[in-house]
């Protein structure tokens, strides 16, 4: 009718009740189809109850100093959200399944998740966006500590832990973004970021991570990114073994990692001088107790430098990694430079980098659950902000698990379905702040009651029920 029209039947049908607030739906169901009732309530509910967890884990660890610490915000306004609210909701939203922004707002609608996360208010996407926009390359260095910061909570391990470096396209489909540029990826030349990644594997823990364009290639940053990270790990972890795939097999990294003083493995490029090793003979060929595996040791042109060189007959490995040789096509071959003592055998220096390739289910994770796939700025660094804050979350979630007593760590998807989205009645009894969680059965009962008391009792070693189960 328009504006004077609606006027005119508002006074013509008079004063209305107030329209029913329950609708009736059928289902289907193998006795029938029966109906449920639809209705709406003023209760404060939550289905990330679960969350609470989460945020007096960050309280035990005294992350919010820490976060505060490392944001570069200064606000003025006595209206303005406080900048470590603004981090843990957008930190909260990850961990909820957010991998945009946008989605990460969505949570306001959720009455309760800003008291569980213990926040002011879940941010909207343009104070997230404002939020992320004064992010600075010196800034993002200092939000980079959060990561030697969490590798602090580590014990020391005996024989130092293995520092696994790699690289890896993270594709941008509209390639508008600074920093997106044509690079090489599996599926041919596109728009891209090409990060770098630093992670202990002992503890599938990240402890440095660099946004870099997506036309640089592996080696590219790769000295100056490793001695940034030894020099933010604390004094307590110490690295026994340096490991990176081929693409890193560039000499600046190699001596600025015997400069360092570390011991490494990486993966030799098969070049014209290394095929012709892969061609020799039987003869030159040791076997070795695995069966269908054969090695070569040459020594380096640097003291202390060896060539270990690696076939497997793909008949009796038929899963075997490497590369194939046009007229070698029964075997797949690999080569590896190390500068591991003689003590440590060509075999074992293998089978001492066989584990290098778990790196990238931190990479899938950190993409797939982390929402760094999705998450992407106009700007480099508020990009790369967004980065640190996924992987800040994600190395509280392998600390939390520690803290928890598991024995093998689960991925996030995991700790989501059992841990974080539980839904819960949030209410003030007795003026006192209270979560009620919506946890059915005396077993599911049981396993909360004893996870809330290993969160609340002091560090031990007794590990609670598997997360998986």
């Amino acid at each position: 009718f328009g504006e004077l029209g609606d006027m005119k039947y508002s006074q013509a049908m008079g004063p209305q009740p107030e329209a029913d607030q329950t609708v009736r739906l059928q289902i289907d169901t193998a006795a029938g189809c029966p109906s449920i009732r639809i209705g709406f309530t003023d209760q404060r509910l939550t289905a990330h109850g679960g969350m609470v967890v989460w945020s007096h884990f960050l309280h035990q660890k005294r992350f919010r100093h820490e976060l505060s610490q490392a944001l570069p915000h200064d606000p003025t306004s006595p209206n303005a959200y406080v900048p470590t609210d603004i981090a843990l909701g957008f930190v909260g939203g990850v961990l909820c399944g957010a991998d945009k922004l946008s989605r990460v707002a969505w949570l306001q609608s959720d009455p309760a998740v800003a008291e569980v996360l213990a926040i002011e208010a879940v941010p909207s996407q343009s104070t997230l966006s404002r939020f992320f926009a004064v992010f600075t390359q010196p800034a993002n260095d200092r939000l980079a500590r959060l990561h030697g910061w969490a590798a602090g909570k580590l014990p020391s391990a005996k024989g130092g832990y293995t520092l696994d470096l790699d690289s890896w396209a993270l594709l941008h489909k509209d390639g508008q973004q600074e920093g997106v540029a044509s690079g090489y990826t599996k599926q041919g030349l596109k728009p891209c970021h090409r990060p770098l990644i630093a992670a202990l594997a002992e503890a599938k823990l990240v402890v440095n991570f660099w946004l870099r364009q997506g036309n640089s290639v592996c080696a590219n940053g790769a000295v100056n990114f490793l001695r940034a990270t030894l020099q933010e790990l604390p004094a307590h972890i110490r690295i026994g073994l340096l490991r990176a795939d081929t693409g890193f097999a560039d000499e600046s990294l190699l001596r600025a990692a015997e400069e360092a003083g570390l011991a490494f493995i990486v993966v030799a490029r098969l070049t014209s001088p290394v095929q012709k090793l892969c061609r020799h003979a039987d003869s030159r060929w040791q076997s070795t107790e695995v069966a269908g595996l054969e090695v070569q040791e040459i020594e380096g042109q640097r003291p202390g430098r060896r060539l270990i060189v690696v076939r497997q007959r793909i008949a009796q490995r038929p899963e075997a990694g490497g590369k194939s040789l046009f007229d070698l096509p029964s075997y797949r071959f690999q080569a590896l430079w190390t500068n591991l003592p003689r003590s440590v055998d060509a075999l074992g220096v293998w089978r001492r980098y066989l584990g290098r390739a778990d790196v990238e289910n931190r990479i899938k994770e950190l993409g797939a659950q982390f929402g760094i796939k999705g998450l992407c700025c106009q700007s480099f660094w508020a990009t790369e902000a967004m980065y640190h804050l996924a992987i800040a979350a994600y190395n509280l979630c392998v600390l939390l698990q520690r803290r928890l007593g598991q024995l093998e760590k689960v991925e996030l998807n995991t700790l989501r379905w059992r841990l974080f989205a539980r839904a819960a009645v949030w209410s003030r009894t007795g003026g006192k702040p209270t979560l009620k969680l919506a946890v059915h059965g005396q077993a599911h009962r049981g396993w909360w009651r004893e996870m809330l008391s290993k969160l609340t009792a002091l560090p031990n070693c007794h590990a609670v029920g598997s997360l998986s189960a």
